[in-house]
């Protein structure tokens, strides 16, 4: 019986804490809704990074990518003299103007050298290969 009225009595402090917090909150300004989100989503990209990198399987490999255009690079480090960085898409993928930090990402897949980039403000995707042999690079969009 002592512990159903501590249970009890937990919970109906619960129940008022939430009131108090509920009855004490701003109310949404349905007005200025769509004004907030714009200054969000400006206040994100200008935070974001212009240049991430992603580690693949390889311990040795990242793929470094320009998260403003989509341009990307095959990044090997190395404890010898077997280091570089080399292109796998100069093309600059946003469009016209339309530059900004954090608009492209890079997720990873189930095949070790195959990443999709996705543009994250239009939904456009590539599909992103890396590879020690230089024919087998490459970055092809995805209809």
């Amino acid at each position: 019986m002592k512990k159903q009225l501590t249970a009890f009595a937990l919970l109906s402090a619960l129940i008022a804490i939430f009131s108090i917090q509920f009855a004490f909150a701003r109310p949404l300004d349905i007005e200025n809704e769509a004004s907030l989100s714009q200054v969000d989503s400006l206040t994100v990209s200008k935070n974001a990074p212009a240049f991430r990198l992603f580690p693949t399987s390889n311990m040795w490999t990242f793929i470094k990518l320009d998260t403003r255009t989509g341009q990307l690079w095959q990044v090997q480090w190395s404890l010898e003299d077997n280091h570089f960085e080399t292109i796998l898409s100069s093309r600059d993928l946003a469009p016209e103007g339309e530059a900004v930090n954090g608009r492209f990402t890079l997720h990873s897949t189930t095949n070790s050298y195959n990443f999709i980039l996705l543009d994250q403000i239009d939904g456009r995707v590539w599909q992103v290969q890396w590879s020690q042999k230089a024919e087998n690079r490459g970055v092809w969009r995805i209809y």
